[in-house]
């Protein structure tokens, strides 16, 4: 592109607010988050092997099947990314510091191949004197598969970024 077409975009360009604000969330409300995600071997193999897990469940099929898994069973820490990732836009994407997962359960073992979906409910939300830009939000989030049996739940905690 010539310098002129790319400085008339710039020129109207307008800032776009991404995320939710603390003033968009109140306790009970539900988010269904968009999209889903399929997790392949591809996903599974790359996350094991550069994250060191290296429990043949995750990487070795005759092993997983020995075992009694119908193919390979996805990493625990790649469900719970996943999961937390489809979360993000909805819940985290507007801005501010994260402050840790609570009540952390894996309901069963996922095997590659199977989509993963995510669902929210805000379970509090309260504001903060030591932050006064930023609220606290805390979302129970659940992992779904395609048939919206439980994978994966846990809470999650937030300070969020005030609309002022």
């Amino acid at each position: 592109m010539s310098t002129d077409i790319v400085a008339e975009l710039k020129a109207k360009a307008k800032p776009w607010r991404r995320g939710n604000r603390f003033e968009d969330f109140s306790v009970g409300q539900v988010f269904r988050h968009h999209w889903g995600r399929t997790l392949t071997v591809a996903d599974n193999t790359t996350f094991a092997t550069l994250t060191l897990h290296y429990n043949p469940l995750y990487t070795n099929a005759d092993y997983a099947r020995a075992h009694g898994h119908a193919d390979l069973v996805v990493c625990p820490l790649l469900l719970f990314n996943t999961v937390f990732g489809l979360t993000v836009e909805d819940l985290s994407e507007g801005g501010g510091p994260f402050l840790g997962v609570d009540q952390l359960t894996y309901h069963r073992p996922v095997i590659v191949g199977e989509t993963v979906y995510a669902d929210s409910e805000v379970v509090a939300r309260r504001e903060t004197e030591s932050r006064p830009g930023f609220g606290i939000v805390t979302w129970h989030s659940k992992g779904l598969d395609a048939k919206g049996a439980l994978l994966i739940d846990y809470q999650r905690t937030n300070l969020v970024r005030k609309r002022t």
